[in-house]
């Protein structure tokens, strides 16, 4: 008799444990549910905001995995997620994998990036060349810069210098790099002589750790010599197509229904989203528009 009490009051509680958990789950949808979204690092902060809003407004819950650009398009490729932020469009041999899975990768295009040059805020030098930088590139000293530090070697920013210098590989000398974009700002701001190279919306949206470091450093303005001109990574000489180090950043959703990842898209591409870009101090792929409210009459006090 007491075993069959027993039992019968484990079914029960059994019972009650999964109408429970099935009552929780939320299923998905584009408004709602959960997903992993693979960043790449050098574009995380803009991204924090963006899912923060996201779920304030919606019932959805989406965890960041920042990693490095190659780590991302390994992950996205194995299908291990299906949704990732990348500095670049995927190439032809990329969508092909997907195809093959019979899945239409959706881009979406929602800000234009820039990378950019740091140094320590006693450096006196303001300017520096793109001819100096590949220089160093390709093992050619500069006396000026002790050294350039990348943040990681995987980075879409590393591959973007070693395009630019036309080289496939870091040098054996006078090139540095860690893990984050993080760690590069705290070091060139601890360490004269060294000039880092960043994702722009890491200086102009730190976070409240990170500021101390940033306020100790300064963004130099770049020296095109092929164009013979000198330009700043602002918003304006980015937009204008100014600045020769911008990139434009991109949603690329492979999950092949309407889940999170077409909600999400829509989101950073919408109203909100595309002012939450501006904020940041990227460039939005839409100019939000701006209302202004006329009135007939001044009210006097």
């Amino acid at each position: 008799m007491k075993f069959a009490y027993r039992f019968f009051s484990f079914l029960l509680l059994a019972l009650f444990v999964i109408t429970c958990n099935q009552k929780t789950e939320t299923k998905e949808t584009m408004l709602e549910g959960n997903m992993t979204l693979l960043v790449d690092e050098s574009l995380l902060p803009v991204i924090q905001d963006q899912v923060q809003i996201f779920e304030s407004e919606y019932n959805a819950r989406i965890k960041l995995d920042a990693r490095s650009e190659a780590e991302v398009l390994q992950i996205l490729l194995k299908d291990t997620a299906r949704v990732a932020i990348l500095a670049r469009d995927l190439t032809a041999q990329e969508s092909d994998v997907f195809v093959a899975k019979k899945i239409t990768p959706r881009i979406t295009k929602f800000a234009t990036d820039g990378i950019v040059f740091i140094s320590n805020r006693n450096s006196k030098d303001t300017i520096v060349s793109l001819q100096d930088i590949v220089g160093i590139m390709k093992q050619k000293p500069v006396p000026a810069i002790k050294g350039l530090v990348f943040d990681n070697p995987n980075s879409s920013t590393a591959r973007y210098i070693m395009k630019l210098a036309g080289v496939s590989q870091f040098p054996a000398e006078g090139v540095f790099s860690f893990k984050t974009n993080e760690e590069t700002i705290k070091y060139v701001a601890e360490n004269d002589g060294m000039v880092g190279v960043v994702g722009l919306n890491w200086i102009y949206n730190p976070s409240q750790v990170l500021k101390p470091y940033v306020d100790k450093i300064n963004i130099l303005n770049v020296k095109d010599n092929t164009q013979n001109s000198v330009s700043f990574p602002s918003q304006n000489d980015i937009a204008e197509g100014r600045y020769p180090l911008a990139r434009d950043l991109y949603l690329v959703n492979c999950q092949g229904s309407s889940g999170l990842g077409m909600g999400f898209s829509a989101f950073v591409s919408s109203e909100t989203g595309q002012r939450i870009v501006l904020k940041s101090g990227l460039v939005p792929a839409k100019t939000p528009t701006r209302r202004v409210l006329v009135r007939k009459d001044i009210e006097k006090k």
